[in-house]
């Protein structure tokens, strides 16, 4: 974690102001409302989204902006600006004091900015408790994962009138992370129109963040939602945002990146949902995050330390991170490969039993953990005995958690374990691991686990245990058992030769789903454009 003191003042303030462009085309987006009378600005910061209602010329004689800034040098250096007689309203203020005074009494046409992104360690204990207040008034949960903007989204749109529209420049990650699952819902009630605009390229200079523009509309009538997807700022110029797209809008807590999908894409996710020949992969068997050791580092070692400090006999085989797995099976000959490159195959388990019985190498290697600090990480503090991990057990199979290309499903064929870089998999008794394992190699389930993940900076796919259950797999019961080891055989060599894992695709969508499950081809063809399109916008966001 970064601490308070370590981060710089624009960092604690959320304060990454927005380029001129991208304020006026903003703007430009409503100059034509003539009903737009009241405007408010919430976060004004250097006052570019005022800059941008003066340069387009957007205020009307009787148009009244109000312009919130929270520091008393900005705020005075934009009143400074704009000079007297003018009707914009400059006020040095903090915005969540401001809605709670004034929430149920002013009411506004049009709400823009680019609110502050503060994490919640990062504030003061009053604004926590005033951000709570918001969100839980509005029948939302307020946790510790929560920024400031959420806060900001859900008070503007409250300050919205009954047909006020509202824009703001906010983190991607509204569309996809938990802690604004609330947040997607509360939207989707509250507003009949709800149009995204993504950008392949960062909008901020320097800024590893990536932003979309929520443009948001209350009414009477429904329209929906709509992603439009943007290589860059240029973009804006050619860009019409009036013209038709949406899509119907669930209101229910979910992920709006199923939104990146066509009408007739998410009317095929939607079938396969209630189509019996599938399930979900949470159906088949329990889907645990790895090993928390508190110290991966400590606590996964090489051939070497092992010998050093006589831990042999308290040490598991350890499939650590996906450079690991080879392939679909995990055998023992593999994890002897990483032992021989010298990788940290081994994870420490020291037993239950007193230390004095531990052997005088394994008492040198705790010893050495405390000299180095090992044990004053919070979760090896927290234990009765720091250097004792607990919750490790044998797991069937293992699930990469980060991923590139695609996640692995590893069958355990050497009893191994993993640290939390990859989920631990304990199928129901009556299952063969082997049909679970080749069910998720398809194009279906592939188009599952991108809908159901989520991509991060980098490119990076992280699919945590929950979503992973969420997975849609084909049930294989009827195939048998010499028919799936001989597919997933197949499956095996194309990946460990490195060849395209579309190749191990076509061969399984062919012979499992299409000839014993008799999935229709274009549905196949349909799920595995799915997949690729929601895989090639993460990747080249890398």
């Amino acid at each position: 974690m970064i601490l308070k003191e370590d981060n710089s003042e624009q960092k604690l303030r959320g304060a990454y102001y927005t380029p001129l462009k991208l304020a006026e085309k903003m703007v430009d987006f409503f100059k034509n409302d003539m009903s737009i009378k009241t405007i408010l600005e919430p976060s004004c910061g250097d006052g570019v989204f005022v800059d941008a209602l003066l340069e387009t010329h957007f205020l009307k004689e009787k148009s009244i902006v109000t312009a919130i800034e929270i520091e008393k040098g900005e705020a005075e250096k934009l009143n400074k600006k704009i000079g007297d007689g003018s009707n914009i309203i400059v006020l040095n203020e903090d915005f969540f004091e401001f809605y709670h005074k004034n929430r149920e009494i002013k009411k506004y046409d049009l709400i823009l900015g680019n609110p502050p992104y503060i994490r919640y360690q990062y504030l003061e204990e009053k604004q926590r408790e005033e951000m709570a207040n918001i969100l839980t008034a509005h029948g939302m949960k307020s946790n510790k994962l929560i920024n400031t903007w959420v806060g900001f989204m859900v008070a503007c749109v409250h300050m919205l009138n009954s047909n006020g529209k509202i824009a703001f420049v906010i983190p991607a990650e509204i569309l996809q992370v938990g802690y604004a699952e609330d947040l997607r819902l509360f939207l989707s009630n509250e507003l009949s129109k709800i149009t995204l605009i993504t950008f392949e390229e960062l909008v901020f200079p320097g800024i590893e963040q990536e932003v979309i523009v929520f443009i948001g509309e209350k009414g009477n009538s429904e329209k929906g939602i709509k992603i439009i997807e943007l290589n860059n700022l240029d973009d804006l110029e050619k860009l019409n945002i009036h013209t038709n797209g949406f899509q119907k809008l669930n209101h229910v807590h979910e992920k709006w990146t199923k939104y990146f999908t066509t009408i007739k894409e998410n009317e095929l996710i939607t079938c396969l949902k209630k189509d019996r020949r599938f399930q979900k992969l949470s159906e088949t068997g329990i889907i645990n995050i790895g090993i928390t050791t508190g110290n991966n580092k400590y606590f996964s070692v090489d051939r070497d330390t092992v010998n050093a400090y006589d831990l042999s006999t308290v040490v598991h085989p350890l499939i650590g991170r996906s450079s690991h797995a080879h392939s679909i099976y995990f055998y023992e000959e593999d994890w002897r490969k990483n032992v021989a490159q010298g990788k940290a195959a081994y994870l420490i388990d020291f037993p239950d039993i007193p230390i004095e019985e531990y052997s005088p190498g394994q008492r040198s290697y705790i010893e050495l953990g405390e000299k180095n600090g090992e044990n004053e990480g919070y979760k090896c503090k927290i234990r009765e005995r720091w250097y004792r991990i607990p919750s490790i057990w044998i797991p069937d199979a293992f699930f990469l958690r980060r991923n590139n290309l695609y996640p692995k499903f590893v069958l355990n064929c050497c009893d191994a374990v993993s640290t939390d870089t990859m989920h631990r998999v304990k199928f129901k008794e009556d299952i063969e691991p082997e049909r679970i394992v080749l069910s998720y190699y398809n194009s279906i389930s592939f188009a599952f686990t991108e809908i159901c993940g989520r991509s991060y900076g980098g490119g990076v796919l992280e699919i945590l245990p929950g979503e992973a259950g969420n997975i849609l797999v084909p049930i294989l019961d009827d195939i048998p058992l010499e028919r799936i080891r001989e597919i997933l055989k197949k499956v095996d060599e194309i990946i460990r030769n490195g060849e395209d894992i579309e190749i191990a695709l076509d061969f399984v969508d062919n012979e499992v789903l299409v000839q014993y499950l008799h999935v229709e081809v274009n549905i196949c063809e349909m799920a595995r454009r799915i997949w690729k399109k929601m895989q090639h916008r993460r990747l080249k966001r890398g």
